[in-house]
């Protein structure tokens, strides 16, 4: 039994379907990385996951069904991230962490010293140490992504569904938050699913990719088994015209760059696609 399912997943809103029928699987230890073109069904793939949309099909985490699981039983075995984080008020950026340890806080009680001290370190890790008093209004929206993370991983879940949680950060630090989920992930029996708006990110951090296009299953890629050809040939029912090819970095490491060929006979060039 795989550490993680979804089979037949339909989900949608106002009777209108969004995503349909769809499944695959995750194995502890991995990162599976979403792509599709705006609209394709990605953000209401991992709403419903979490239980915040109803939908038809099952998810089985390890054997046990989210479906149906109280809220507090939910928020500890699958932690979510939204684009936005939908804080509004003013307020610590330590507060923010400690949220995180709701799920394991009986009623009326407080994050103890332990809980904080673990906030602290979190924070440090995402780059945000010394600011746990500053107010989390006053910070980037790149920061506010990685603070809300800090959260995230302060909840101690077996699963993390992140919606594109590389949109508001720069280059630099698109990788490394990649980075720490990927630490995050050898860190005892979990898993990961991301939805990502660089494809280019997504090939070169992600164990495998579910390709979505007009809500439904497109196919599901394994960079580090598939050939760039078969890769494209996928990609290209997704982004249209593209050439994936690969290259290494100045430290001999081999990386994966997708290419936008402009115009119907490419007569235009070809840049990268991704990124900003």
């Amino acid at each position: 039994m795989s550490f993680f399912s979804v089979s037949d997943l339909t989900a949608g809103y106002g009777g209108r379907t969004v995503v349909k029928e769809i499944s695959f699987e995750l194995e502890a230890g991995e990162l599976l990385g979403i792509l599709g073109a705006n609209g394709s069904g990605k953000t209401t793939l991992l709403e419903s996951i979490c239980g915040n949309l109803p939908h038809e099909g099952r998810c089985l985490l390890d054997g046990t069904a989210l479906e149906g699981l109280p809220p507090r039983q939910l928020a500890r075995r699958c932690g979510y991230i939204p684009q936005r984080s939908g804080i509004g008020i003013d307020i610590p950026v330590l507060d923010v962490v400690l949220m995180g340890f709701n799920p394991w806080l009986g009623l009326l009680e407080y994050p103890g010293k332990a809980m904080k001290e673990r906030a602290r370190e979190l924070l440090e890790r995402v780059g945000l140490g010394g600011r746990e008093q500053e107010n989390y209004q006053t910070l980037s929206q790149g920061q506010k992504q990685l603070c809300v993370f800090a959260r995230t991983l302060a909840a101690d879940s077996n699963l993390l569904l992140l919606d594109e949680p590389e949109s508001a950060l720069d280059f630099a630090f698109r990788y490394q938050m990649l980075g720490l989920l990927r630490d995050w992930l050898k860190q005892g029996r979990r898993g990961a699913v991301v939805t990502l708006h660089d494809p280019v990110l997504a090939l070169n951090t992600c164990d495998r990719l579910l390709l979505l296009q007009n809500g439904e299953n497109a196919g599901i890629l394994c960079p580090a088994r598939d050939t760039p050809e078969e890769m494209e040939q996928a990609l290209v029912r997704i982004y249209g015209p593209v050439t994936l090819t690969s290259c290494r970095d100045r430290r001999g490491r081999e990386q994966l760059v997708l290419l936008f060929s402009q115009g119907e006979t490419g007569t235009a060039g070809e840049k990268p696609l991704g990124g900003n």
